[in-house]
């Protein structure tokens, strides 16, 4: 899954994150809870702010979890011990996914 992020941008609510996700808002929350790596800041009414990093990582968790099957604790073993190879090899998956996207778009232009 490749989440668009808006240039700029420094902070993204729980809202905007869960509808870039497709999920809901309490899922958000709850790998918050489980997974050390996301470190939202809080505003003053204690809503989650996700920064870029954050929403990297969530795209991580997203992809062990639900597309790849990894247990929450599978997926938390996983990143701690591969966490640069993981995210290398996600940097590299999500930027194919968006050129696959943009030659489907232009092909379909055709």
């Amino acid at each position: 899954m490749h989440i668009e992020l808006t240039p700029g941008k420094r902070y993204y609510s729980i809202g905007e994150v869960a509808k870039a996700f497709q999920v809901n808002a309490s899922l958000i929350r709850f790998w918050d809870k489980e997974f050390d790596v996301l470190k939202p800041k809080k505003n003053a009414k204690g809503n989650r702010m996700f920064t870029p990093e954050d929403v990297k990582n969530l795209q991580m968790i997203y992809h062990l979890v639900k597309e790849r099957g990894f247990t929450l604790e599978g997926a938390r073993t996983h990143l701690k011990e591969n966490q640069k190879k993981t995210l290398d090899t996600f940097e590299i998956i999500s930027r194919l996914e968006a050129v696959k996207a943009q030659l489907v778009n232009i092909k379909n232009q055709l």
